[in-house]
């Protein structure tokens, strides 16, 4: 992840859900993204998911050269500690 690019803050990750569509399960990693013809380099959007929707996730972000990093959502509380 460049320097300039902040993670997003989250005081409770336990309150987390995975953005799959239909999914509840808790979200356990943290998809960072953003479509540059959109937004800025530094800009990061965040999906949440699950062990079982990481990957198709991470695949549809990558497929569109949006994804720049995935970490745990345990990251975000952490990133303004």
């Amino acid at each position: 992840m460049s320097p300039d690019a902040a993670l997003p803050y989250v005081e409770d990750v336990g309150q987390l859900v995975c953005s799959a569509k239909g999914c509840r399960e808790p979200a356990v990693h943290a998809l960072l993204w953003n479509n540059p013809r959109l937004h800025t380099a530094g800009r990061r959007k965040v999906w949440l998911a699950c062990d079982a929707h990481r990957e198709h996730l991470s695949q549809f972000l990558a497929a569109r050269s949006f994804l720049r990093d995935v970490v745990g959502v345990d990251e975000l509380a952490e990133s303004h500690g």
